[in-house]
């Protein structure tokens, strides 16, 4: 060995291992973007509204491409102050009420602008330039050749003839937009809620993996360690909760906390705790006896000090693997209990709740508004169970030899 060199640790060795695991990359990979898309769902959606929820009967069931122009119709009320961290938060909530309209079929005429709705009949249908650029509130007159009306503020306007067309000349309000993934039954953008459910699922997935780890690793080391009667307390707990039905005990924690999303976050990771607290027992028994435990007992050490400072670091490896598996496990939980009405409620776009909405239609000529929230789910699920099996074999004593 070159006395030059620095030693490799186990980490290190195990991190080369897990990196020549290509199937275990590719949905770390995945993660990764996944993460970013739910930071940036708001920015990245065509739907900048919250939730994605700007619903438009008109063109409901549209299959994927769909392209329409808007006619956006001022809704009145300020536009309060956002910086970039509340938009990609929240979202940025809708000042117009959109009315699709037939490509072509626009023109405009002396302060009027004319249309043909789209999904109507062949009707055209005339509005006055001054609802396009500001919310009336009243009918509007003439005075002395200029249109006079009132706001939605309460504030009068006074414009002159003929400026409103050359206003929508120079900017024309109407927006061309495309439906990548199509529209739902309420003419909602598939697309936007699909990116903003990454949002969704990986902040169930990762509370409810920190709420298991904070009672597994909390319970499961100080059975393992102290043993006697806390042991057995603990391993009862364990063994009582863990004879539940996964799904029955979540379903009982919604029912006697109520629905919200931060009761799925404490009804998944309640179910969840019980593989970390075994599985961090089990190491713990093991290494209570290890000779640098012993030799920090001679020290005179106490327990909670051996406890933090030398015992459960050497627990990351297989905590970081039961974690990964818990992960997806809570997706597939916060996505089942969507599906039958128990997650998050509407409008929030949960991949869940999304194929409680569209199911139907997937035996009847529209299988893209099921398949896309299912795809997701079995996607993301995927990754992270690729990326537990991938630390498995990484950090498995067997594969150093």
């Amino acid at each position: 060995m070159n006395p030059n060199q620095h030693p490799v640790s186990e980490y290190q060795r195990a991190w080369q291992r897990f990196r020549r695991n290509r199937t275990a990359v590719a949905g770390a990979v995945f993660i990764v973007i996944s993460l970013l898309i739910a930071l940036l769902g708001y920015a990245l959606a065509p739907d900048h509204s919250p939730d994605a929820n700007t619903q438009i009967p008109e063109i409901a069931l549209q299959d994927p491409g769909f392209q329409i122009d808007l006619l956006p119709l001022p809704l009145g009320g300020e536009a309060a102050p956002q910086n970039r961290v509340d938009f990609l938060l929240h979202g940025r909530p809708s000042r117009h009420r959109p009315v699709p309209v037939v490509a072509g079929s626009v023109r405009v005429s002396q302060d009027s602008i004319f249309f043909q709705r789209f999904g109507s009949t062949g009707k055209v249908e005339s509005l006055h330039l001054a609802r396009i650029f500001y919310a009336v509130q009243d009918s509007l007159r003439k005075d002395a050749g200029a249109w006079v009306f009132t706001t939605a503020g309460g504030t009068e306007q006074r414009i002159q003839q003929g400026a409103l067309q050359a206003r929508y000349q120079e900017v024309s309000p109407l927006e061309h937009r495309r439906y990548l993934l199509g529209t739902d039954k309420y003419g909602r953008c598939i697309f936007s809620r699909l990116l903003l459910g990454f949002r969704v699922s990986l902040l169930v997935g990762g509370i409810a993996v920190f709420i298991s780890l904070t009672i597994g690793l909390t319970l499961g080391a100080l059975g393992g360690y102290f043993g006697g009667r806390l042991d057995d307390a603990v391993m009862l707990v364990v063994n009582t909760v863990w004879s539940i039905p996964t799904l029955l005990l979540v379903f009982a924690v919604v029912l006697a906390l109520g629905r919200g999303i931060g009761v799925i976050f404490l009804a998944v990771g309640l179910t969840m705790w019980v593989d970390v607290a075994r599985v961090v027992r089990g190491q713990v028994l093991v290494l209570r006896d290890m000779p640098f435990v012993e030799a920090a007992r001679s020290m005179g050490l106490r327990s909670g000090r051996i406890l933090f400072r030398h015992i459960l670091p050497n627990l990351l490896g297989p905590v970081m693997v039961v974690s990964a598996g818990n992960f997806a496990t809570a997706i597939l939980l916060e996505s089942g209990l969507g599906y039958l009405g128990f997650g998050v409620q509407p409008p929030s776009p949960s991949w869940g709740s999304m194929l409680n909405e569209n199911y139907g239609y997937a035996i009847s000529g529209k299988p893209l508004l099921a398949l896309a929230p299912a795809l997701a789910i079995a996607l993301t699920v995927l990754a992270f169970n690729l990326v537990g099996n991938g630390l498995r074999d990484a950090l498995d004593v067997k594969s150093r030899q």
